[in-house]
């Protein structure tokens, strides 16, 4: 799966914040939610519109930035 296919940044979005596609929730949201010790799951039990697979695929594609 390629990014633009798991999240987009659109300057009519939350004014270009970059958030999972099809949604409005900012991918910072996962980032937060695990930096406070919450699991994927949790994120994905307050956010249903976000699938399990885009969370993963986002969470490789900012490894592999990071690395």
């Amino acid at each position: 799966m390629k990014s633009e296919q798991i999240f987009i940044n659109d300057k009519d979005i939350l004014g270009g914040v970059p958030v999972f596609r099809g949604t409005r929730v900012p991918v910072q949201s996962l980032v937060g939610h695990l930096k406070a010790g919450e699991t994927i799951e949790d994120f994905l039990e307050g956010f249903p519109s976000i699938s399990r697979k885009q969370a993963q695929v986002f969470l490789e594609i900012a490894h592999k930035e990071a690395s």
